[in-house]
């Protein structure tokens, strides 16, 4: 369903030459839910009814100064009962944008946020690799201690401390 959703807003964005507007507005939408734990449960939560839903939505999209195609969107996905499942469909068509463009996306965990140096490091290391243009996502999770893991496409390359003292702690039982 994220899919289909996602790709009907793909095309009407490139159809009206919009893909980085509309881009633009679902980044910002997404880092309000991020942000908002009051509009991830009017997302997620069955309770509020369809109107319910797109008159707070309304307001939220008016605050947050978000119009044009990706508001209508967002609101006909709430008329249509379809909003707990918005953020896949957000990310469903920042992959139909990117393999639109020839980019490839990677997710980056840290233990922490990477510098802007640090970053650009490890977009030109993977551009490197995969020899196209490398969308990275950071999210940062302090679990890890240290390194950092590198999920890209189907590979994944885990060179956390987490990891590396799990591996030593297994290896330390096997001998005792």
């Amino acid at each position: 369903m994220a899919g289909r959703y996602a790709t009907a807003l793909f095309e009407l964005a490139l159809e009206q030459n919009a893909l980085d507007a509309v881009t633009a507005d679902l980044d910002r939408f997404e880092a309000l839910i991020a942000a908002n734990p009051d509009l991830l449960r009017l997302i997620r939560s069955p309770v509020f009814s369809a109107e319910e839903q797109v008159r707070a939505l309304r307001a939220v999209l008016d605050l947050a100064g978000l119009q044009g195609l990706s508001a209508q969107f967002l609101l006909t996905v709430a008329g249509n009962r379809r909003l707990f499942a918005v953020r896949d469909m957000i990310k469903a068509y920042r992959q139909l944008v990117a393999r639109h463009r020839g980019e490839v996306s990677a997710e980056v965990r840290l233990a922490q946020q990477p510098s802007e140096r640090h970053l650009t490091a490890i977009r030109e290391a993977l551009h490197a690799v995969t020899g196209k243009q490398v969308q990275v996502v950071v999210k940062v999770e302090p679990s890890l201690l240290g390194g950092l893991i590198v999920k890209l496409g189907s590979r994944m390359v885990d060179s956390s401390l987490r990891t590396k003292l799990n591996l030593i702690r297994h290896a330390m039982k096997e001998v005792s």
